[in-house]
């Protein structure tokens, strides 16, 4: 509830809300006398943060793990990104050493006050890697 609190006080000050990297979300209707209005904008001022920030990290996540793919001349490739999970396909002799850095890179693609943690799951489809 603090948490909540502050955001939508931010947004009433400021009129924007901020990532966990500082991209803004502007609010214009933050102050607006209609009470539906105001309430969705106070909504996106809680939500907005949130998802925008797992944004930021999986984007940074996703560039350094091809920058270490490449680096490492590995064959394992990033196929698709589902909200906060990365699929790949990999040989079947570099899935633990693609898990490995999968995992390294983005557990520390931000630094945090609270550690991310990473589950990787393998299998012959997104079914079975779950």
């Amino acid at each position: 509830q603090e948490y909540m609190n502050e955001q939508k006080q931010k947004a009433r000050d400021l009129g924007y809300v901020e990532t966990i990297l500082g991209r803004k979300r502007h609010l214009k209707d933050i102050n607006s006398a209609n009470f539906v209005v105001k309430g969705h904008a106070e909504r996106n001022a809680v939500n907005a943060p949130i998802q925008g920030s797992a944004a930021d990290v999986i984007k940074i996540a996703m560039i350094k793990i091809d920058q270490a793919l490449q680096a490492q001349n590995m064959k394992t490739k990033m196929l698709l990104q589902v909200h906060d999970e990365l699929i790949f396909e990999s040989p079947n002799d570099e899935v633990d050493a693609a898990i490995h850095l999968i995992k390294t890179e983005m557990e520390s693609a931000v630094e945090t006050k609270v550690p991310l943690l990473v589950e990787a799951g393998v299998g012959e489809n997104w079914l079975e890697a779950h």
